[in-house]
């Protein structure tokens, strides 16, 4: 264990030593946001300040729920950045073509077409800013584009676009309009002007624009084949580790014969984690009913089967809304695991444990009501931009909440992390090989109460780029990471108090598990900013760490399978079948959504194509919660089945539930995300990525019948989710037991 342990330090110390390194480099080389925009005969096209004021703008309608930016964001909207880089490319041309050829430029010879083009690119590319004055310098024709677009802004924004999923009123004047324009022009001068000294753009030549010579460099194309190598050296070395291991009986030695749990009588703050789940059970319904109503916005931008509901509840906040609810009952469900799975831990419960809990559980809801309301005041205009960044909307997803709300979640997170030491402290003076699982489940705690924090380091008008760089420490670091550790020593732990495997097999396996997935996790985080305003490093790195995080999944299946024969060890053990059954699932979704969907899309040629197309969603639907929202379910029915060990449940809704939840998930995924993603990605290679996320493409019939194919599997999904619920209530009202047995009651 002490090799395993010198193993798990020197993978964090040097994995976080390449991040922060890399991350120097991303503040050192991110794109310039220019001071004031003129043009080359003096005029002031964008003032002092506008371009940030225009990021604020764009962060107080909803940010990455409206459309994206650089490719990071939601679907229905274009990507603002390639949008707007097409439409100024389009106004050039035409006008060149107009001047010098009296036609329009479609109906030019493919020779003169190349002419214009090649002469655009380099207009594009050149880079005119001067850094000592903060000054860029862009010729006229470029300033009519951006009034051009100004006016097409106004369409969309102040008059509403129902293809685009945006009703009027969604920027409330012409002066903030013209701000949000400065952004998305900055975003798309980024995109195009090569970085100084360098032969490619500040986004590594992203998103593909023919027009403008936009295509995938070098670099992106070699370090793609360099990840593949890596992946399949990773998985031929862990199979050889694998292969070389010595069979040991998990076992032996421990009493199979009853149930070890089944005199165990719940300690007050156990009985007071109940109401969580309860919570749980209500937000995973009304998730799903958010995630009906924002589905239904692809092909009905304006309103619900006809009801005007995008004027209470537009696609950026029922958006919104879905993401927040589904992060928030996962995060619950996992919190009052850990709470309830602590005296268990050192058998013994602190003076004040219940307490604790039960204020923990206000300040929950305090954060999940107050973030929800204010976020919908922001997106109604309602706030100002600042008091919506700290109140209301920050923009960017998965941490959309106000700051003010980020810092109360944060310290709610301090608290759960002291109730957990408290409990755990006990169990960490022991000795013996259990004393290794509960120092990993210390660790992992306070890592997921310490490394939120990540998401308070950037400010109201922090640039974009250091906003992604933290921001995906929040979304994969916090999430993916060590939330991930958290469970499999959680997991570990369980099937060890249930004497299904023997206290060191467990510490080791889970002390093992963790440092194989945290080293590619922590560096893999960069593949999320190939394209972000990086340097090449990132793309480097992230591609190469991020092929290394499916390696241990590629053997995830042998942890499916070792689940599924503990809950056949002994008769006793069925009674935790439902538990384990979702365990087994969550392995099933590690391999299938976060290593197979997952790697569909990491590669950096294969993401320059396709960030922010369909098949972004099936990644994040199948990993967010075919992993942790399936994790979270299992966690949640262990704990309520460890609370009532002794009384049977009925099998009949949890089995519907499980199968709907999984097979509604795979049709979901398999019968419209992934085709429309994969038809956009042809149309991304083929016309320019502008196209695969347009109206003129995703109106079309065909990508309208893929989008209604979602019904059947949204359906399967919402009634497993339904029955879930509804198990969930009949442990309150005793219609989940069989009969002569009596009904939960918390505390």
């Amino acid at each position: 264990m002490r090799r395993l342990w010198i193993l798990f330090a020197l993978v964090l110390v040097v994995s976080f030593a390449v991040l922060g390194w890399v991350g120097t480099r991303i503040y050192q080389e991110m794109p310039p946001i220019p001071d004031k925009v003129v043009s080359t005969d003096g005029e002031i096209i964008i003032d002092s300040g506008a371009i940030t004021a225009g990021q604020n703008v764009w962060q107080t309608m909803g940010g990455m729920e409206v459309g994206s930016v650089w490719g990071h964001g939601s679907y229905v909207a274009p990507d603002w950045t390639a949008d707007y880089l097409h439409r100024e490319a389009v106004f050039i041309l035409e006008r060149w073509a107009t001047d010098e050829f009296n036609k329009p430029f479609d109906e030019l010879d493919e020779e003169y077409q190349g002419q214009l083009t090649a002469r655009l690119t380099k207009r594009f590319h050149t880079n005119n800013y001067d850094a000592e004055t903060g000054t860029l310098t862009i010729d006229p024709l470029r300033a009519e584009a951006f009034a051009a677009n100004v006016e097409h802004y106004r369409t969309v924004f102040i008059d509403g676009n129902p293809d685009y999923a945006i009703p009027s009123g969604a920027i409330s004047d012409s002066e903030r309009l013209r701000k949000l324009t400065a952004f998305f022009f900055w975003s798309s001068w980024a995109a195009s002007a090569d970085r100084p000294g360098d032969i490619a753009s500040y986004t590594n030549n992203w998103p593909h624009e023919p027009l403008v010579g936009n295509r995938p460099t070098g670099d992106n194309i070699v370090w793609t084949g360099v990840s593949i190598i890596m992946l399949l050296a990773g998985i031929s070395a862990l199979a050889w580790w694998y292969a070389s291991r010595k069979p040991e009986d998990e076992t032996a030695g421990l009493p199979l014969d009853s149930d070890p749990l089944a005199r165990w009588e719940a300690t007050p703050s156990q009985r007071a984690t109940i109401k969580y789940f309860w919570v749980v059970a209500a937000l995973i319904l009304v998730q799903m009913g958010l995630g009906v109503v924002t589905a239904h916005y692809g092909v009905e931008g304006d309103g619900f089967y006809g009801f005007p509901l995008s004027d209470w509840l537009p696609y950026s906040v029922s958006r919104t809304w879905h993401i927040q609810m589904g992060l928030f009952w996962i995060a619950t469900a996992w919190l009052a695991a850990g709470l309830f799975i602590g005296p268990l831990v050192s058998d013994r419960e602190p003076k004040g444990q219940q307490l604790g809990v039960n204020v923990l559980f206000g300040a929950l809801l305090v954060v999940v009501v107050g973030s929800l309301a204010g976020q919908w005041l922001s997106v109604h205009n309602q706030m100002t931009d600042t008091v919506s960044f700290y109140f209301g909307h920050q923009g960017y997803e998965y941490v959309d909440l106000g700051r003010f709300w980020q810092i109360l979640l944060m310290i709610g997170l301090l608290l759960w992390l002291v109730l957990m030491l408290r409990v755990l402290q006990p169990a960490l003076r022991q000795t013996g090989h259990q004393k290794q699982l509960v120092a990993l489940l210390a660790v992992s705690t306070g890592a997921i109460a310490l490394f939120y924090g990540a998401g308070l380091t950037w400010g109201q008008h922090t640039h974009l780029t250091i906003v992604e760089y933290w921001r995906w420490w929040v979304v994969h670091l916090w999430v993916e990471g060590f939330f991930e550790v958290f469970a499999t020593t959680v997991i570990a732990f369980v099937f060890m108090r249930l004497n299904l495997i023997r206290p060191n097999l467990a510490a080791a396996a889970a002390l093992l598990s963790a440092t194989i997935f945290l080293s590619g996790g922590i560096i893999g985080t960069l593949h999320h900013l190939y394209f972000a305003g990086t340097p090449t490093v990132a793309l480097a790195w992230g591609s190469v760490f991020s092929a290394l995080e499916v390696v241990p999944l590629t053997l995830v299946g042998f942890d499916a399978m070792g689940d599924l024969r503990r809950s056949r060890t002994s008769p006793w053990v069925q009674r935790y079948k439902w538990p384990i059954y979702f365990f087994i699932a969550v392995a099933f979704w590690n391999m299938v959504g976060a290593g197979l969907f997952g790697f569909m899309i990491n590669p950096p040629i294969a993401l320059y194509y396709m960030q922010g197309l369909n098949t972004t969603p099936v990644h994040g639907h199948a990993a967010l919660f075919g992993v942790y929202g399936m994790l979270g379910i299992g966690l949640m029915l262990m704990c309520l089945r460890v609370l009532i060990p002794a009384r049977e449940w009925k099998d009949g809704l949890l089995r519907f539930s499980f199968w709907g939840l999984n097979v509604g998930l795979f049709a979901m995924c398999c019968l419209s995300l992934l085709p429309v993603g994969l038809l956009q990605t042809k149309a991304s290679v083929e016309h320019g990525y502008w196209y695969a996320r347009s109206s003129e493409f995703m109106q079309t019939d065909l990508m309208q019948t893929l989008r209604w194919l979602r019904v059947p599997g949204d359906t399967i999904f919402f009634l497993g989710a339904l029955a879930l619920v509804v198990f969930v209530a009949g442990l309150k009202t005793g219609q989940s037991f069989k009969k002569s047995e009596t009904a939960v009651q918390p505390e």
